[in-house]
């Protein structure tokens, strides 16, 4: 028997040794496209946007809940869900995540007044919360810490770059051919297959000895305060961050927050065990996902506006767009991997980033009335490869030394600041980019907007920055 206590970490569980190679391929197909469906959703509704508010009647003001009520509450429910695959079963909390996606994709393309599709994208945003940490944390229970972990969330990471290309394809050619009602339609054959498969592809979850303990007061206070600060974040660009309602949110969010942390100090069985912020690649990883998504997270966005709005491209010729970039991330995850392999987490961010840096500091040069796409393409290139190692680093940083009885609150964890991050980001780079637009209208307007773009993605790039020197603090190891 070994003597290495970190052995452990690094070994698969008994269940998954005796599974061989082929079925560990297909878990890793249906966890990839499970992955690819996370990602679509993401993009696929904001293509149809404009439809959706003209069939059920949304005021332009209430037409962002589309959006928001999915962002709102899959940031609020992910620590939530993380904890509940550790407990539940990683494989259990799979398949449920996955049979509520379908079924409140279904009752989003039934909707037939507008609070029936807000409903319908909260509980959607509920089952992402649910399915991100329950896929993520199967992969770092499959796959044991190294090469064959690495390899596995590549391909997990690249598949999540393809579905928002498809997202925005998909939305376009399904808007056009059979109305908004498609998007969401489309989701019920997908997630429901990939739940039917999985239920006998998928290795069962482990067997636990000890007796399971649910920390009820923790998942409350931490769900309501996560959700809280999520929607001040999402909410307060639109409402004003001197609004008495997002000023009270935010007060009420840190008040239950500070709570949770009393909680689980003193709780037998925290949700979130404290030990773990004491793994310092945990900590490092999750701060990194924080400014990943606030950084590069972010472009997506101003890319979509520059395009539309600076542009005139529509719709469907945006999604084209975003091939050459989703490309070029799904080829970064896999460089990721391979240098995640060979060298270190460590070194594979601190790679990814500087190629980010480099490719996100020529997507500007594009960002003028008059730029052809052409221009545009050698930035999104550079900066997408870079996004994409970073992407693959960071997740590998983020399961480094982490037991398999805590990869779902891990996951839960690095996942709430991944969302918390975009909309941190999202909301400091959109004040930036409309700082000058005020009072402008036609051609002064354009040139405007395309202003505020490039400055918005120079920030970015000095966010990237920031992140390779947070990187710096992971430990060195192969």
């Amino acid at each position: 028997m070994s003597t290495d206590p970190q052995a452990r970490l690094r070994t698969a569980s008994p269940e998954v040794a005796a599974v061989n190679k082929r079925a560990m391929g297909w878990s890793l197909a249906l966890l990839a496209l499970a992955q690819l469906i996370y990602g679509l959703d993401i993009n696929i509704v904001f293509v149809a946007l404009p439809e959706i508010g003209q069939g059920l009647g949304f005021s332009e003001q209430s037409l962002q809940w589309v959006v928001s009520a999915y962002t709102v509450f899959c940031g609020g429910f992910l620590l939530l869900g993380g904890r509940a695959a550790d407990l539940l079963g990683q494989k259990r909390m799979f398949i449920f995540a996955l049979i509520l996606y379908a079924l409140s994709s279904l009752m989003g393309g039934l909707a037939w007044e507008p609070l029936v599709i807000v409903i319908a994208r909260a509980i959607q945003g509920i089952g992402a919360a649910f399915l991100f940490p329950a896929t993520l944390s199967l992969i770092n229970r499959l796959f044991e810490e190294g090469p064959r972990r690495n390899r596995a969330l590549a391909v997990w990471g690249g598949a999540g770059a393809s579905g928002l290309t498809i997202g925005s394809i998909l939305g376009g050619v399904l808007t056009n051919a059979f109305g908004w009602e498609a998007v969401f339609l489309v989701n019920v054959p997908l997630a429901g297959l990939v739940a039917l498969a999985a239920l006998f592809i998928i290795p069962r979850d482990e067997r636990r000895d000890q007796k399971r303990h649910f920390d009820m007061p923790g998942a409350v206070t931490v769900t309501a305060g996560a959700t809280l600060l999520v929607y001040v974040l999402v909410q307060g660009p639109e409402s004003g961050w001197n609004s008495p309602n997002i000023i009270i949110c935010a007060v009420l969010s840190l008040v239950i927050l500070s709570i949770f942390t009393l909680i689980e100090g003193r709780s037998k069985a925290p949700l979130m065990s404290l030990h773990l912020f004491r793994n310092r690649s945990l900590v490092t990883g999750t701060l990194i996902t924080f400014i990943y998504m606030g950084t590069f997270g972010a472009l997506p966005y101003f890319l979509t506006t520059l395009f539309q709005n600076v542009h005139g491209y529509s719709a469907l010729q945006t999604g084209l767009a975003f091939i050459v970039p989703s490309l070029a991330i799904a080829a970064g995850t896999q460089l990721g991997e391979r240098l995640a392999t060979r060298l270190e987490a460590r070194s594979t961010l601190l790679i990814g980033m500087i190629v980010g840096i480099a490719g996100t500091i020529l997507i500007p040069i594009g960002a003028y009335t008059g730029s052809s796409y052409l221009i545009i393409v050698p930035g999104l290139v550079i900066s997408g490869i870079g996004q994409g190692i970073t992407w693959t680093g960071m997740w590998v940083a983020a399961s480094s030394g982490v037991a398999r009885e805590d990869q779902g609150v891990a996951s839960g964890i690095a996942s709430t600041t991944l969302n918390i991050g975009n909309a941190v980001g999202l909301a400091i780079l959109i004040a930036v980019a409309n700082s000058g637009i005020q009072g402008k209208t036609g051609e002064s307007l354009r040139e405007a907007v395309a202003a505020g773009e490039r400055t918005a993605v120079y920030l970015a790039a000095l966010g990237i920055l920031l992140g390779a020197v947070v990187a710096l603090f992971l430990p060195r190891k192969r």
